[in-house]
């Protein structure tokens, strides 16, 4: 399979929403496996060529159309998620979100019969066999292919905010990790996931993705998995850091946000700014600080020049970019905290209830 062309980058702001959720019995429990959903019903009008599996059979997907700007993002994502609700409703089901569903057990769950999905069990074996993950991948268009890349080369340093903010999924298997998003490190055992490192312009990155298919390292160029890439088919910067989320504002908080650091910086390309060089090394660290503290972390500064706490980096950025709801985000109990809270004040039943869309 080929990759990706420069000539699919040519709008600058659209929006792209992809989500994964966990479907769930009556008791918000993940069910041992269904193709029902996807493969053996007809999905609402909303959801036709916009839903799919994922790994296994009780997570799944949604798209959303491309969206023109961001006063249309938050209703679209509603229209997408409500008809998710309907179709799963109708056919017996719940859904639910979050990084990981605290109660699934993955030996216990089917994998998803699709030929892609065969065929990365078979080259990966146990690292993807586990991967229960769940995910927020949003994706901005980007209307020059060279100043895509330089735009995620440059995303890499706010990724871990996000990911601390976003942190839902303390619970794997069963059991606390003692993290606020284990889901994070699941995924990390996969190869081409995590921090990418920075490429000079598209060309690079170009000949990166087609040596990985040629040398038969991945079946396509959707299995380069990175925290943020330059997509290649779609003409967008795609980030995919955050959790899963039940509430649909947090989602759109992180919508915002993420789409007004892309235009910013979009900008900042055309004026000509050299790029920042930070060591994929310390973007590691900070990823693990958001992995391991969540609401609680603390990064190391680009410059290298000391540290800037979670709160400090937000109050910059929702006023650098005018945004409002990365305040909401980090004021409110993050997912991680809550989860835990439910589970030792009212039990598992709440805490699973507690993911229902």
């Amino acid at each position: 399979m080929e990759g990706g062309s420069a000539d699919v980058f040519t709008e600058l702001g659209t929006i792209g929403i992809e989500e994964e959720f966990f479907i769930v019995d009556d008791r918000g429990r993940p069910t041992s496996g269904t193709d029902e959903l996807v493969y053996e019903t007809e999905p609402p009008e909303a959801l036709d060529g916009r839903l799919d599996h994922e790994l296994f059979k009780f997570v799944i997907e949604t798209q959303t159309p491309v969206i023109d700007g961001i006063d249309d993002a938050s209703e679209t994502l509603h229209e997408i998620r409500s008809a998710l609700v309907d179709h799963a409703t109708e056919h017996g089901y719940g859904i639910a979100a979050a990084g990981l569903h605290p109660t699934a057990r993955w030996r216990e769950l089917e994998h998803a019969e699709k030929p892609r999905y065969q065929a990365q069990l078979d080259r990966i074996q146990y690292p993807q066999h586990r991967n229960t993950t769940a995910g927020l991948h949003v994706h901005i268009g980007v209307d020059d292919a060279d100043k895509a890349t330089w735009v995620a080369n440059e995303v890499r340093w706010y990724l871990p905010m996000l990911l601390a903010l976003s942190a839902n999924s303390p619970y794997w298997n069963g059991y606390d990790t003692g993290l606020q998003s284990a889901r994070a490190k699941i995924f990390e055992a996969l190869p081409n996931t995590g921090m990418p490192t920075a490429f000079d312009d598209f060309d690079e990155f170009r000949a990166f993705e087609e040596t990985m298919i040629e040398t038969d390292s991945i079946n396509d160029r959707g299995e380069l998995w990175y925290d943020v890439r330059p997509h290649s088919e779609l003409g967008t910067v795609e980030v995919r850091t955050p959790d899963g989320q039940a509430d649909e504002d947090r989602i759109m908080a992180f919508v915002e946000y993420i789409h007004a650091l892309v235009l910013d910086l979009a900008e900042r390309y055309e004026d000509g700014e050299p790029g920042t060089p930070i060591r994929r090394e310390l973007l590691d660290e900070n990823k693990w600080r958001a992995i391991r503290y969540g609401h609680d972390a603390s990064f190391i500064s680009p410059d290298l020049d000391g540290t800037v706490t979670l709160g400090e980096l937000v109050e910059i950025e929702s006023d650098r970019l005018d945004v409002s709801g990365l305040r909401g985000l980090y004021d409110a109990e993050s997912g991680a905290t809550k989860q835990r809270r439910l589970r030792s004040e009212e039990g598992e039943d709440a805490l699973c209830e507690s993911l229902l869309l």
